[in-house]
């Protein structure tokens, strides 16, 4: 290789390697197709003209989806009262073992304010290096523990770090769960400030984007008064993943990442 090509492959190879971790996590890491809110909407409404929508109709209005994973937790509680006094509904993608177990009252009050309850698996564990019995367990424990609990079983699952490959795809088809990405992170996991998660979040969003936040940190919950406050004042409303979606439903086993 010449010194000029040599030069080249230095800057190139830490270019690469910085596009594949930004790409990862914005968007999570899956090896399946996926299908854009977007494209999901136009699909249904190719099939039917006239279908209707109730509630907020994202074809129209400039939408967003807020999404919580791994809890509830401690401080979810506090994070219901901010989004109804914002009149906000977010979509919980919640942990079985230690958090619906640990706060069913929690996870009653959710559905019963009409927010949507959402699967991120019993333990956490990455569905893409375990065993497909494993995985299948450890998506139908919490399928299980969510619907005893408020009678409602859920229609969306988050894998864990967005890891999903055909095999995961194939037991979420047979369970009956749509697999859900997301657009914006604010990487709430490695900072309690509360302000730089605001601007995180505000920097990254844009239409029918999927914002990633976590109910189980402090610097969490303080955020989302402030990212509501800019979202409403940017003319966006803030909607359930499968708000987002309709008129499409989810379809158990897809893939969906704005």
């Amino acid at each position: 290789m010449t010194t000029a090509g040599k030069r080249l492959r230095r800057r190139t190879v830490p270019a690469l390697l910085t596009a594949v971790t930004t790409a990862l996590a914005v968007g999570g890491c899956a090896s399946s197709d996926t299908t854009a809110p977007k494209e999901a909407r136009d699909r249904a409404s190719a099939v039917s003209q006239d279908t209707a929508v109730p509630g907020v109709d994202c074809r129209r209005a400039t939408c967003v989806a807020l999404t919580f994973d791994a809890g509830p937790s401690e401080y979810t509680p506090k994070l219901l009262d901010v989004l109804k006094q914002e009149n906000a509904h977010a979509t919980f993608f919640m942990l079985g073992k230690n958090h619906v177990e640990k706060h069913p009252d929690t996870v009653r009050r959710i559905v019963a304010e009409e927010h949507e309850p959402a699967n991120h698996t019993w333990t956490h564990r990455i569905l893409t290096d375990i065993a497909p019995d494993e995985a299948r367990k450890e998506i139908s424990l919490t399928q299980d523990a969510v619907q005893r609990i408020t009678g409602k079983r859920p229609v969306l699952m988050r894998p864990p770090q967005g890891r999903t490959d055909e095999d995961v795809s194939r037991i979420c088809a047979e369970l009956g769960v749509a697999q859900v990405l997301w657009s914006v992170t604010a990487k709430d996991y490695d900072t309690n400030d509360s302000a730089l998660i605001r601007q995180r979040v505000l920097d990254q969003v844009r239409r029918d984007g999927i914002i990633l936040l976590h109910d189980i940190y402090p610097g969490t919950v303080p955020a989302v008064p402030g990212i509501l406050a800019e979202l409403h004042r940017r003319g966006y409303t803030v909607v359930t993943v499968s708000q987002l979606l309709a008129p499409a439903a989810p379809q158990p086993g897809a893939v969906y990442r704005p």
